[in-house]
């Protein structure tokens, strides 16, 4: 059994930056794919981010690349995801999920066994 728990969402102004963090239980957890995904009200739940925690390889979605950046420390268990540049449509919950079995980055929420409860991030315009 794996268990996330995310912190640092909040509310910010449209240019504005967070970093988001999740905490991961388990003794493997350099084997594990961590991913991001977010939820706006209304919408599905939608891919954001992955990475790979044996190499460090990551995936960013088309709308968050160059502004978003996964990444993860081994030794904390924790991955991280810094958002710069934020905008109102980037509202939404944001959760973290993890997939201990398949070395694939995948965008699909079903590749995935476990997530967090989620965390809130509001951007003003």
């Amino acid at each position: 059994q794996v268990q996330l728990v995310e912190s640092g969402g909040g509310l910010v102004q449209a240019g504005g930056s967070l970093r988001l963090s999740c905490a991961a239980s388990g003794r493997t957890f350099r084997s594990y794919v961590m991913g991001w995904f977010r939820q706006a009200p209304g919408k599905e739940r939608e891919f954001v981010a992955g990475i790979r925690c044996s190499n460090g390889y990551t995936v960013h979605d088309d709308s968050v690349k160059g502004r978003f950046t996964i990444s993860r420390d081994n030794e904390k268990n924790t991955v991280y995801l810094q958002m710069n540049s934020l905008k109102p449509e980037d509202t939404a919950v944001y959760y973290c999920a993890a997939n201990p079995i398949t070395p694939r980055i995948s965008t699909r929420t079903t590749e995935y066994d476990y997530w967090g409860q989620g965390t809130q991030v509001t951007v003003s315009s």
